[in-house]
């Protein structure tokens, strides 16, 4: 009997290694040493804002921070636990943030692919020690109050993809090394008091925005990767040569800066759905540049080269886009009838065409417009149908034509 059992305790003992040795390995992989005291400083530089519970989870007690923090994601790397992904703040509609500043000790989680802060009330500088971190795929530090540069270290960040530091108090220049970095796909600086000219751009940036600042100079070198570019709200200067050749663009605004000289007739594309050029001095014919036939604008597209100086007759080139602004510029001759059957068809929701020279535009007898359709007229060389100018916004002023004398000196001349 002695055998039968030995031998039965034996392959018990057999069955039972993997969990036993599983168990110990357990026991064993705990939160590296160091990146748990960098947990600790971090803590004590921020604070819940009243309505935000994010580190009510932070407790240093737990035996497993890396399955009870929150906003903590842990690999094994060299048989140690080590935080790899960090969000500070829960990014919920009902969470109100963090307060305090971001603490120096960040450097210590030296495995650290993604760092991100959600919107609060974070002051102070972004610590230069982060620029130890090699790591580094994603750094998002967005809607706080963080001041000082952009360090000029991030350009060192080889691998970083995503870098958005969008809405905060950040000045200087934009570090020249930052728009070389070979793997960089979002840049996304907004809303910050940026100044000094754009760098070239040389990697194959897919989304770069930078609205919101005290940019200026000229339009640089720009990669044909590029998908969405903002740089509205600057005070950046000079021809919009190059744009053409950004095949890729979905979404373009250069919205409120001094750009000038004509519109490249590239950009007059369906692809382009987002055109937002306003409050500038462009000028020239432009829009007889492009086809002659309608393009297919889809429903969501929209185009604003209203508040420009822009001249000539008014081509196919636009009709069926969703949201089309041209006010204020100097536009002349009839309205297609193409974009009264636009609006008509429902295709063109929104037609502003106040504040031009515009002497002509017919709509059907007795046809009503669309519930959905906004079209204004007021202020041209016409007297509109009572259908142009009752959806008029408030900017387009009470008179309902220009004045004759207006109209007979700009015409005056022209065949």
């Amino acid at each position: 009997m002695d055998e039968p059992i030995r031998s039965l305790r034996f392959l018990l003992l057999f069955l039972l290694l993997p969990s036993l040795s599983l168990q110990r390995e357990d026991q064993r992989l705990k939160l590296s040493t160091v990146d748990l005291n960098a947990l600790k400083a971090i803590k004590a530089s921020l604070t819940d804002i009243p309505g935000s519970a994010f580190f009510s989870t932070w407790d240093f007690a737990s035996t497993d921070p890396c399955s009870s923090f929150s906003g903590l994601t842990c690999s094994l790397i060299s048989s140690s636990l080590r935080v790899t992904v960090l969000s500070l703040g829960t990014g919920l509609s009902g969470s109100h943030g963090l307060a305090g500043s971001l603490s120096s000790s960040l450097f210590q989680l030296t495995e650290l692919t993604q760092l991100l802060l959600f919107p609060g009330l974070v002051t102070g500088p972004i610590p230069l020690q982060l620029c130890r971190l090699s790591n580094l795929r994603v750094i998002s530090l967005t809607e706080n109050r963080l001041t000082g540069p952009v360090p000029s270290c991030f350009s060192a960040f080889s691998n970083l993809h995503t870098l958005d530091l969008s809405y905060n108090q950040l000045t200087g220049s934009i570090p020249p090394g930052l728009t070389r970095l070979p793997r960089l796909k979002v840049l996304i600086l907004a809303s910050n008091s940026l100044s000094g000219e754009l760098p070239d751009v040389s990697t194959q940036l897919l989304h770069l925005d930078l609205k919101w600042n005290r940019l200026n100079g000229q339009l640089p070198s720009l990669p044909s990767s590029l998908r969405y570019l903002s740089l509205s709200r600057n005070t950046m200067w000079g021809p919009l040569n190059g744009l053409g050749s950004l095949s890729e663009l979905v979404y373009l605004d250069l919205s409120m800066n001094q750009f000038d000289g004509p519109i490249p007739a590239p950009l007059f594309r369906p692809t382009l759905s987002s055109l937002l050029l306003q409050r500038n001095n462009l000028s020239g014919g432009v829009l007889l540049a492009g086809p002659t036939t309608p393009l297919s604008y889809g429903e969501g597209s929209i185009v604003d080269l209203s508040h420009n100086f822009l001249t000539g007759e008014l081509s196919a080139v636009l009709i069926g886009v969703e949201s089309l602004f041209l006010n204020n510029n100097r536009l002349i001759g009839r309205v297609p009838e193409e974009y009264v059957k636009s609006v008509y068809r429902g295709g063109t929701k929104t037609l502003y065409l106040q504040h031009n020279y515009l002497n002509g535009f017919r709509l059907e007898p007795g046809a009503a417009l669309p519930d959905t359709a906004s079209l204004c007229l007021s202020y041209n060389c016409m007297v509109p149908p009572s259908a142009g100018v009752k959806a008029c916004p408030a900017s387009a002023g009470s008179q309902i034509s220009r004045p004759e004398w207006q109209c007979s000196m700009f015409y005056k001349g022209r065949s």
